[in-house]
Order: C-alpha cells, then sequence, then structure tokens
C-alpha cells in the first residue's frame, strides 16, 4: 500500500500500476508482492487517517479500506510485511493499527506457551 512520506520509503518507491492485477500464482516469483497490491490505484487515501479524523469517519473510512484489502491478491503478504516491520500506522492486509497489535500481541503469546511448553518435555528428556 502507498505510503506517507514520514514512512518507509519501501512501497511509495514503487510507481503506482493502473491495469488488471495478474493472480498470484502468474505473477513473476522475483517481483514484489506490492505491486500486484489493489491499494496502489485510486484508493490510497482511504489507508491513513487525516489528522484529527473524527470517530465515525474514521471507522467509515476504515471499513472502506478493508473492502479493498479483501478483494486483493496479496492482503496475506501485505498482512504479514505490517506485522514484521511493524507498520505503526494505517490499514495493512485488511487490518487497523489497532488490530494488527492484538494480532501480534496473540502470536507472541503463543510464541511463549510453546516455548513453555517446550521446556519441560527437554528437562525430562535430559533427566
Amino acid at each position: 500500500m502507498l505510503q506517507p512520506s514520514h514512512q518507509s520509503l519501501q512501497v511509495a518507491a514503487v510507481p503506482a500500476q493502473r491495469g488488471p492485477v495478474m493472480p498470484v500464482s502468474d505473477r513473476d516469483q522475483d517481483s514484489p508482492w506490492h505491486t500486484e497490491a489493489v491499494c496502489r490505484r485510486d484508493e490510497a487515501g482511504l489507508f491513513f487517517a487525516p489528522s484529527k479524523e473524527p470517530t465515525a469517519a474514521r471507522l467509515s473510512r476504515e471499513e472502506a479500506a478493508k473492502r479493498v484489502c479483501a478483494r486483493c491478491p496479496v492482503l496475506v503478504e501485505c498482512r504479514e510485511h505490517a506485522l514484521l516491520q511493524p507498520e505503526p500506522y494505517g490499514v495493512w492486509g485488511g487490518l487497523t493499527a489497532a488490530e494488527r497489535r492484538v494480532v501480534l500481541a496473540r502470536r507472541r503469546r503463543r510464541e511463549m506457551e510453546l516455548q513453555k511448553a517446550a521446556r519441560p518435555a527437554t528437562h525430562a528428556a535430559a533427566g
């Protein structure tokens, strides 16, 4: 998704493409995922909040952005990018910044649970 200039320029440096988006399976595996993003077209303004945006307007804009994401062939790649960076602003991969924080917290909790579960098995095997 296109980003404001105050954020990473990784995606914004690639010019927006117009025309049909190729299915992910037909895409050149060497091309970056964001070249196929639906949001690279005309809807980029939906994905980032203007300053002092009223709550009702923000919720409406975020829902519209999520509808764009829902039809995007690279939704999963976009979401994972935003979770791994982590992207602090905007709608990425169909998730708001707050929703991404929840996903990241759940992943961290799950990772800790898996580590705890693995430790007793390791100690039992050693003993």
